[in-house]
């Protein structure tokens, strides 16, 4: 018996890229890149054309926040050190991140989204799951309405994914971009959903990928025509009965309405153990790339920290963890580093080995109860490791 729920899942195309391009519309099908510190704005020069930084001239630590379609043609993607990226894409126009810019425009989305329903739960700045089962149009009517009254609102499109679940309708959502509708019940699972790569499931992160892919496990329907004995023996009980579950598109959660994170944090686990000491270069690297992930995942979600901890986990297991309340909430990279390293400094760690060192953000509050708050960015110098 087919679900009566009707859950959407509501992703915005290339948010980031695309509301630039509402800012300079002359670079719309070029190849995009947003992201990196310290780039140049954009500038009118005296023949009223633009000038723009090109990403192959960038130098520097800085990561992709997002790329327009053109640059993912061309291997580009989010999180790639910027440095990297200009291997594949030499001439694409870099510009600035502009939060302030993304915050409105997901503002404006969502409150038109609202309007049709708003039974939403807010997954980020750029993406929602929307509950439509109390409405009377069909699915297709609905996914029509939604993108006209984001597009009325925002000028931007969107892609969504309809389906009785929050699961399946994340995958839908995908899979027609930009500007796509996908509609989906579990009679499509079969045909949908088990040809897939196992890394379109959320919930299936890189490290579970490669343990399946070295039981030859590469599609839904690999996962679905597995043992379970044999999933288990890999995965534990738990998250090898969520993986067969997921692989049939059973997803029971709820359209949470209410959802605020307690806190967000990153960490690294090495490839080998790292010597405090002698290995304090390579870890000042680490520490300082998982506070600019941190400071993207803050900014992504619209979120600052009042509270910055770390945690580290030695050769032996074992786990150290400190943390630190600061008065002003802070998002940005050389401020989490700061603060970072004055919880190290409260460790006697010199002569030990690391296996993993993470950095947590938690009492957070919302950007937009910190406008009052704002003050010139401190200068932080990044300094040694310890």
């Amino acid at each position: 018996m087919i679900s009566m729920r009707r859950i959407a899942h509501l992703d915005m195309d290339a948010f980031y890229a695309s509301v630039e391009l509402l800012y300079y519309p002359e670079l719309i099908g070029k190849v995009v890149v947003i992201g990196g510190r310290n780039i140049d704005k954009p500038r009118q020069l005296s023949d009223g054309s633009w000038h723009y930084a090109r990403l192959g001239d960038y130098v520097g630590r800085g990561v992709v926040t997002t790329a327009s379609y053109e640059a993912r043609a061309l291997g580009v993607f989010s999180a790639m050190g910027l440095m990297k990226a200009a291997q594949y894409a030499p001439d694409a126009y870099l510009l600035p991140a502009n939060f302030n810019a993304y915050r409105h425009y997901s503002r404006l989305f969502k409150q038109a989204v609202a309007r049709i329903s708003d039974r939403i739960e807010n997954r980020g700045i750029d993406e929602i799951y929307i509950d439509l089962s109390h409405l009377d149009q069909d699915s297709a009517q609905l996914a029509s309405l939604l993108q006209q009254a984001v597009f009325n609102a925002t000028g931007l499109t969107c892609s969504i994914g309809i389906s009785p679940n929050k699961l399946l309708s994340k995958i839908a959502s995908d899979l027609h971009k930009p500007n796509g509708v996908c509609i989906l019940d579990e009679s499509d699972v079969s045909r949908v959903i088990w040809p897939l790569e196992v890394s379109k499931v959320n919930g299936i992160g890189p490290k579970s990928q490669r343990k399946l892919a070295d039981l030859d496990i590469h599609t839904v329907g690999d996962i679905a025509a597995a043992d379970p004995a044999v999933l288990q023996q890999h995965f534990g009980l738990s998250y090898a009965q969520w993986l067969k579950e997921a692989a049939q598109g059973i997803d029971s959660r709820p359209v949470v309405l209410s959802s605020e994170p307690k806190s967000i944090s990153r960490e690294r686990t090495f490839s080998r153990d790292l010597h405090v000491g002698r290995d304090r270069n390579e870890l000042s690297r680490m520490l300082q790339a998982i506070c600019e992930q941190l400071e993207q995942d803050l900014r992504h979600k619209g979120y600052r920290a009042q509270t910055i901890g770390i945690k580290l986990r030695f050769d032996d297991f074992s786990i150290l963890t400190r943390d630190i309340t600061v008065d002003a909430p802070v998002v940005a990279a050389a401020e989490l580093i700061h603060y970072a390293r004055q919880n190290l400094r409260r460790t006697q760690i010199r002569h030990r080995k690391l296996r993993l060192i993470g950095v947590r953000a938690a009492k957070l509050m919302a950007e937009a109860d910190c406008e009052a708050m704002d003050s010139q960015p401190v200068q932080l110098a990044l300094g040694d490791f310890l």
